[in-house]
């Protein structure tokens, strides 16, 4: 059976060729790691929102792959159905901005692709 192809006048801009130089989003651990700096502590149901589904997998590699430090807090919110569930309310000490705007700084440079 003969595959079918689309003439290239008529395939649609999203199927094309990306250009070299397109703006890559940002990764979900800067957004998460962001979010801490600029607006301050986060759960789990919280980081939904920023397109993050498992904070603590998040928070494990901005602790083991870059060496912050986290402060975590237990606390009780309604879950979806509006029934008590336990979470951890993860925060940046004051102690470890300075290195949190390091590491993301250096992670907005890696999104980012250098002209040649």
């Amino acid at each position: 059976m003969k595959k079918a192809t689309i003439p290239e006048e008529k395939r649609s801009q999203s199927h094309g060729n990306i250009s070299s130089t397109s703006i890559k989003a940002p990764s979900k651990i800067s957004r998460v790691l962001e979010h801490l700096l600029r607006h301050g502590p986060l759960n789990r149901f919280e980081a939904e929102r920023i397109g993050d589904h498992c904070l603590h997998s998040t928070i494990s590699s901005l602790a083991n792959g870059y060496g912050l430090t986290f402060k975590r807090v237990p606390e009780k919110v309604p879950n979806h159905w509006g029934l008590p569930c336990d979470v951890i309310r993860y925060s940046l000490p004051r102690s470890e901005r300075r290195r949190a705007k390091q590491v993301l700084d250096m992670l907005n440079r890696k999104g980012k692709k250098v002209a040649a």
